[in-house]
């Protein structure tokens, strides 16, 4: 894909979404700021904003804060959602450093994956691919030997592969395109679908299944994903992967709190109804319940689509509105938790991924599976997640949750069994197994407000790569957007967006003087 930012308005010349005028958001530090939506991007935009001395509070519709982070209790045991293992976590790498700028590291109990072992196992089940089982270790050196090991007729594209990852992985960790004036070509040379350069170096299908499978995890077809973002999703785990030791909910719980310390607030259980406006600047918001909140600033931590939902339709400009709703967003998926005894069902140290795949090599599907102790005694917490398989849940499309019927519940049961016994083809029949939880679309749609209930918002795709860029550029003064939907999905790639989000705010110039990485 070939993309001339010559072509961009004034500020392609830099990072996608970054201003060229330091002086145009031309806020005090004491400016108030109110925050829509309490994931990890709602929550970490938060922070840094109350860090550099923002008046910061951050409205969830929900009773409690974390969005997708946050995990959910059924019968006393943490299920996560959207946080099942982080990468790049050891000292000095780049979601640490995160962690250590957010201020949560020390409150965060971490277990390191693949010490001894690895870190994802792959098992396909096409014959053809030429690979039974891939075993993912930590350490990009490792990682080579392990696919030339597999892949020993394919050393050139081995070596073409890993040295395009080392090199993206380099760029990437070093936040080269935060701290300069980079112009977004940082991004637009490695745009390149992933698919393109798999088939110009002629992979395998084996090879292009194992390669490929991470973009898959960010909701992108390895036809589609473009190349730096297939490098987020692997490389993070080649740095290094942990686990917590905790949950979720949890982590969700340690954001709240940091945010608390640096006098930033969360107020639950009251919805944004309107984000209100004049003479095309933002005055603030208006709750379901009838109040009005006052701020210049406006930071919507939800999907852009939802934002939308929230402004008049004058009060936005028709191009604006058009290039969002036109936006491919990635699909659903559901999970499946339930207990398992102990005894019987070990606890497995690594993640385990059966994967469909298309003749070619590319991921048709794939069941993710986690096995790991829970807060009963005796029990391990058993965790599927697969695609969203939305025609099953079509039905109830126009219901909410806790108001979908018996039939419902039903359907869902049986699709856990399904997928429960498809698990147990591959390490062995279940017994005494007992559900918990069966989550579908529609519940993260009604959850998190999330269109349809894609899991990973905006595709990343290179055909959205400019659409996507432009999400901060409202001409509504006083409006941003962050979240997954900004840069990339994903812990880090949200966290990322977070950061890009603040530079649009403060500009440039300051972000490079107080927020350092």
């Amino acid at each position: 894909m070939s993309v001339d930012v010559s072509v961009w308005p004034a500020y392609g010349m830099r990072h996608a979404g970054l201003p060229v005028d330091d002086k145009a958001m031309n806020h005090t530090a004491a400016s108030k700021v109110l925050v829509i939506g309490s994931g990890i991007g709602g929550l970490s935009t938060a922070i840094i904003l109350a860090r550099l001395g923002y008046d910061v509070t951050v409205l969830e519709k929900n009773g409690q804060p974390g969005g997708m982070m946050r995990s959910f209790v059924r019968q006393g045991v943490h299920c996560n959602v959207g946080l099942h293992y982080l990468g790049a976590l050891e000292q000095g790498q780049v979601l640490r450093r995160c962690f250590d700028y957010l201020g949560i590291t020390a409150e965060l109990p971490l277990l390191r994956m693949g010490t001894d072992g690895p870190v994802d196992r792959y098992l396909f089940a096409d014959r053809g691919l030429g690979v039974d089982c891939f075993d993912v270790p930590s350490g990009f050196a490792v990682y080579e030997d392990a696919l030339l090991a597999a892949f020993p007729a394919q050393n050139r594209q081995i070596g073409a592969l890993t040295a395009m990852l080392r090199r993206s992985a380099g760029q990437f960790e070093a936040l080269d395109f935060l701290y300069s004036d980079t112009p977004a070509r940082y991004f637009f040379e490695q745009a390149e679908p992933l698919g393109t350069l798999l088939d110009s170096l002629n992979c395998s299908p084996g090879l292009r299944a194992v390669f490929g499978l991470p973009s898959v995890l960010i909701g992108v077809p390895p036809a589609l994903c473009p190349q730096f973002y297939h490098t987020m999703a692997l490389a993070s785990y080649l740095f290094s992967a942990w686990r917590l030791a905790s949950s979720g909910a949890h982590m969700a719980d340690v954001c709240f709190r940091r945010l608390e310390s640096l006098g930033g607030r969360v107020r639950t259980g009251d919805r944004v109804a309107r984000i209100r406006t004049a003479g095309g600047c933002v005055q603030g918001v208006s709750l379901a319940s009838g109040e009005d909140l006052d701020a210049p600033l406006v930071v919507g931590a939800i999907h852009p689509k939802e934002v939308l939902q929230l402004l008049a339709g004058e009060h936005i400009k028709p191009s604006y509105r058009s290039r969002i709703l036109s936006l491919t967003d990635s699909g659903g998926m559901c999970a499946v938790h339930a207990l398992v005894p102990a005894d019987r069902h070990p606890a497995m140290a690594h993640n385990l991924f059966t994967v469909k795949t298309e003749a070619n090599g590319d991921v048709k599907d794939l069941l993710y599976m986690q096995l790991r102790p829970s807060e009963q005694s005796g029990q391990n917490l058993l965790s599927l997640i697969t695609s969203g398989h939305e025609d099953l849940w079509s039905p109830w499309r126009q219901t909410v949750s806790g108001r979908r019927g018996e039939d419902y519940l039903q359907a869902k049961t049986a699709f856990a069994r399904r997928l429960i016994a498809k698990a147990g083809q591959v390490v062995g029949p279940f017994s005494e197994i007992r559900l918990l939880d069966v989550s579908t679309p529609l519940t993260l749609r009604d959850w998190v407000g999330s269109p349809e209930g894609s899991a990973y918002g905006v595709m990343r795709s290179a055909q959205q790569m400019l659409p996507a860029a432009l999400l901060n550029r409202s001409s509504l003064q006083g409006l941003f957007l962050a979240g997954q939907n900004v840069l990339a999905p994903g812990l880090l790639g949200t966290i990322m967006g977070s950061l890009v989000t603040v530079q649009f705010i403060i500009g440039s110039e300051r972000f490079r003087k107080e927020v350092r990485i």
